[in-house]
This record gives structure tokens, C-alpha cells and sequence, in this order.
């Protein structure tokens, strides 16, 4: 395990029932960078980032095999508590998911109160809604529902609550796939700015955004890791002829 490597995953296999998801997935991400995950529908992508935070196997019928280390503490060792590990390794999801019972407060303080964690309530709210750009279009109307926000805010809102439980890894499945360009740049700007204290992967279809806001690219074909490597590079000078048909628009 190489120290600056927040994540690790060695020969990682995942199904559902009889469906071989992952096959043999290995790599690394460095902590305080952002991981971009490409490829076709159906091909894994998901699935993985849900076995970072063991939330795969949450799906009845699912398993893998394999490694996923956070800081070299291998996930599925016997004292890992999956709830504590979902608060060190926090989940965003495509669609936003705000309480819609709940205030805008409310739904950032909701994981705080699930996990039983104490402290300055407010404080909290308005340093997670700061750190997901969203105070000052929210301050004044904290007790309103949720549902009051648009699109864009309740991704915003879904990140704060997330951020709120102080995590030190964000899994992001295609966080901006239901937004409009504008909420979407905002997602992206959040982004580079949690990298200086979150490491970040990122499940997206766009291309362009994953050229935009990732240091590392990882492409999954079928189940498979195809290639790795910098956002650079995988874009540029692609080593394998299918991260190349994929990423020049021959299929996907």
C-alpha cells in the first residue's frame, strides 16, 4: 500500500445473483484527487463505487470478492462497521434524494442525527451548505421544505448532507446527469473545490466533464477495468484501442 493512496481495490469481483458485474478490478487513487469513471451502460461503473462504501452489498442476492482498502484497512475485515464506514466514505447520488418531509436544515442535520453524532447544529448547517455553494442561496429560508429548491440546489443540498457527517472520501454517482448546464458547471466547481479535502471518485457519461474535473480516468468495458491512468492521457493518447473507439464517440 502506497502511503499517499486513500483508496486501494485489488482483484475486486462483484455480481448480482449470476450476473458477473466487475471482474478482477484493480487500482488506486491518490487522496486529495478526483477519479473519473467512463464507459458504456451496464458496464460496472456503479457497482463500483458502491463496493468502496459497501453499499453493493445492500442489493439482495449481491456479493464480491476482492479488496477495498480505505488507508489500508481492508473494508470487509471483521471490526468494520459498514455504518461507520458509510460516514468515513459518503455517497451522492444521480438523482437528488432531499427528505421531502424535512426542512433545508433539517435535511443537512438529518445524517448527523442518524449516526449519533453531536454538536453546534448550526454551526454545522452553514459550514456544510458553504462548503456546497449553496448558504447564500438558502440562509434566509433554512425552515422551508426541501422541495421548495430547484433541481440544481437539491443536488447541492443532497452534497451538504453528505458533507455534514465529515467524510473523508465522496463517491459521486453521475451527480449532474439530471441538471441543467448551469447547475451542472456549479456541481463541477464544488468539485475542484472539495478535492483540497475530500479524494472524489465520480461515475459520469459526459466526457467533457470528466476531462474537466478529474486528475485520473478509469475506463470499464463489460465488467473490466480496460485502462487507468491520467485524464491526460486517457483522452490523449490512449493506449488501448477500445478506451479510444469509446472516447472519440465510435460507441458508448
Amino acid at each position: 500500500m502506497i502511503a499517499d493512496n486513500k483508496i486501494e481495490v485489488r482483484g475486486l469481483d462483484a455480481w448480482f445473483r449470476g450476473t458477473h458485474a466487475l471482474r478482477d478490478v484493480s487500482l488506486s487513487v491518490p487522496r486529495n484527487t478526483v477519479l473519473a469513471i467512463i464507459g458504456p451502460s451496464g458496464c460496472g461503473k456503479s457497482t463500483f463505487v458502491r463496493c468502496i462504501n459497501r453499499m453493493h452489498e445492500l442489493v439482495p442476492g449481491a456479493r464480491q470478492a476482492g479488496k477495498v482498502l480505505v488507508d489500508g484497512q481492508d473494508l470487509h475485515a471483521r471490526r468494520v462497521d459498514p455504518v461507520d464506514l458509510r460516514r468515513r466514505v459518503g455517497m451522492v447520488f444521480q438523482r437528488p434524494n432531499p427528505f421531502p418531509t424535512l426542512s433545508i436544515q433539517d435535511n443537512v442535520v438529518a445524517g448527523l442525527k442518524l449516526n449519533g453524532i453531536r454538536g453546534n447544529s448550526a454551526e454545522l448547517v452553514e459550514k456544510s451548505l458553504r462548503q456546497a455553494a449553496l448558504w447564500d442561496e438558502v440562509k434566509d429560508r433554512l425552515q422551508h421544505s426541501a422541495l421548495s429548491l430547484s433541481g440544481g440546489q437539491q443536488q447541492r443540498l443532497c452534497i451538504a448532507r453528505a458533507l455534514a457527517i465529515g467524510p473523508e472520501v465522496l463517491l459521486m454517482d453521475e451527480p449532474a446527469s439530471a441538471l441543467d448546464p448551469i447547475a451542472t458547471a456549479k456541481i463541477e466547481e464544488l468539485i475542484h473545490e472539495l478535492r483540497a479535502s475530500l479524494t472524489i471518485v465520480i461515475v459520469t457519461h459526459n466526457m467533457q466533464q470528466a476531462a474537466r474535473v478529474s486528475d485520473a480516468t478509469a475506463f470499464f468495458y463489460l465488467g473490466e477495468l480496460v485502462e487507468h491512468g491520467s485524464t491526460e492521457q486517457i483522452f490523449t493518447n490512449p493506449k488501448e484501442p477500445r478506451t479510444e473507439d469509446y472516447v472519440t464517440g465510435k460507441f458508448g
